[in-house]
């Protein structure tokens, strides 16, 4: 089984862990998201992951795990046995780290359920995951369906599964405690409340050409900061997303802000 693992020792493992498998026949592209930015604070401390690597199960010679499709057509389908046994290892491996929970498995597919901030946080609450990497023309059906879940990224096609599992591995590490240094950063993140993220500024507090902070950023009056960037959220969800006002989630406040909006 290939496990290929960042250069820092790995950390102990602890029922507070969250385990993280992933089916892929190309694990050497994990390794710089576990050694670097924000993210590594997640993979050195909170986010244990190993890989199996699909070639090291397959009863075929050479390694191969993918034949032409049934029925024609362009390329070629990973086979289901490698991939129900990969899995099997990768279960059995999650069951040992940890005994009493189930991993969730989850498919990378344009025909997914559309990953949001919503998702995102409910499998930041999973001790389990295991995620597997399509790649050619896909996967056959019969493994597909043995899936918990199907995830897509939006409306396009990427060549594998693994730049969509890294992108929610990024996601869902936001979420585990100290991964952000601050932890209350992930919940003022976009969609995290339902709306997009207002402006953020930082010095100087005028720039070469002109341009100048909000003053009520500078007046030190920390509820009426609180109602500015609540405004600028809704301003700028208003603008770009407006269906996401439509999810019945508004405040009191929320409407309020919205008619100041709406007559300035």
């Amino acid at each position: 089984m290939s496990d290929p693992q960042p250069e820092a020792p790995a950390p102990e493992i602890s029922a507070q862990k969250n385990w993280v498998g992933v089916i892929t026949l190309f694990p050497e592209l994990f390794i710089d998201a576990a050694q670097h930015g924000v993210s590594r604070r997640a993979f050195a401390d909170g986010l244990h992951c190993e890989y199996f690597n699909p070639r090291e199960f397959t009863d075929r010679k050479h390694g191969q795990v993918d034949d032409k499709p049934y029925g024609g057509g362009p390329g070629m389908v990973m086979q289901p046995q490698p991939l129900t046994a990969a899995l099997a290892a990768a279960t059995a491996q999650a069951v040992a780290v940890m005994p009493r929970a189930k991993p969730l498995v989850i498919v990378p597919s344009p025909q997914g359920q559309v990953l949001t901030q919503a998702l995102v946080q409910q499998l930041a609450r999973e001790p389990a995951l295991i995620f597997v990497c399509g790649r050619y023309e896909g996967l056959d059906e019969r493994f597909v369906v043995q899936a918990d879940l199907e995830i897509s990224l939006g409306d396009f096609v990427l060549t594998g599964g693994e730049l969509a599992v890294q992108v929610t591995l990024d996601a869902v590490s936001r979420w585990l405690p100290g991964t952000l240094g601050n932890d209350e950063s992930a919940a003022a993140d976009s969609f995290a409340n339902g709306l997009l993220e207002g402006p953020h500024y930082t010095r100087p507090e005028v720039t070469a050409d002109g341009r100048g902070v909000p003053a009520v950023l500078l007046s030190g009056d920390h509820a009426a900061i609180a109602r500015y960037r609540r405004k600028m959220a809704l301003q700028r969800t208003f603008e770009r997303r407006p269906e996401l006002l439509l999810t019945g989630l508004l405040t009191d406040l929320d409407r309020e802000l919205l008619r100041e909006l709406l007559t300035e």
